[in-house]
């Protein structure tokens, strides 16, 4: 089961999300959970990343759900957004937050499945490629396509993304097993990378992105000889 999100302070226009949501889930043998916020604070507050997609009205009373779903994007890069609204000038800012698309006012059910469907297969695909980890207060969802390498220091878990820092607590073995199947490598005790991101490896470092990580001596070997296999295999575009 899925969960969705409606953020519309109009009832008429959340009751008609809803009717479209179920008759969707008859029409495709799914099963959906609806959750309907009347404003972008309401959803934001305490947000958890456990939404497929976010359905979200631009103009609202208390706020706009344009600027909500910039800050929805700080904290949650997968999730599908789909915009509800009855002007179409704000669809080049759409981009900026990855929106899937736009329904407009008044939509019709084709318009509305059309755009569904294209928001679940996009977060089926991003969710293939991520973990979920503890963190203080919750989970986070993260996607491999934007996790550098994983640090560990003074019992401390540092996932490196591209543009963010996680911080947990754990062990860099347990992350080692989760990771095997997205084709990440120990390069010594401290470092878990993804092969994504290696630009070089010169002597006894490598270089993951923009960072110079230590390759330690018995791990040297084959270390190398995955990061030839994961090149050899074709995934340098995974």
């Amino acid at each position: 089961m899925k969960n969705i999100a409606i953020v519309e302070d109009e009832d008429g226009a959340a009751e008609k999300l809803v009717e479209s949501i179920t008759r969707y889930q008859k029409e495709f043998d799914c099963e959906f959970n609806v959750v309907r916020f009347r404003d972008a604070a309401d959803f934001l507050a305490d947000y958890k990343a456990v939404y497929a997609v976010v359905f979200m009205d631009i103009q609202m009373p208390k706020s706009n759900g344009m600027d909500a779903a910039f800050e929805l994007r700080k904290i949650d890069k997968t999730v599908s957004l789909v915009f509800i609204t009855n002007l179409m000038q704000y669809a080049q800012k759409g981009y900026e937050v990855d929106a899937v698309g736009y329904i407009l006012k008044p939509f019709t059910y084709y318009d509305f499945s059309l755009k569904f469907r294209k928001a679940l297969d996009k977060y089926v695909m991003a969710a293939e490629w991520e973990i979920v980890i503890d963190v203080a207060g919750g989970l986070a969802r993260i996607s491999c396509d934007r996790l550098m390498y994983v640090e560990i220091l003074k019992h401390r878990l540092y996932y490196h993304l591209v543009d963010d820092v996680i911080q947990t607590t754990g062990v860099l073995s347990a992350v080692e097993k989760q990771l095997e199947s997205h084709g990440f490598l120990r390069c010594n005790n401290c470092y878990l990378v993804n092969p994504k991101f290696v630009v070089r490896v010169n002597g006894q470092t490598v270089t993951v992105g923009n960072e110079e990580l230590t390759v330690s001596r018995p791990r040297r070997a084959a270390f190398m000889t995955k990061l030839a296999q994961w090149f050899a295999s074709g995934h340098t575009d995974a």
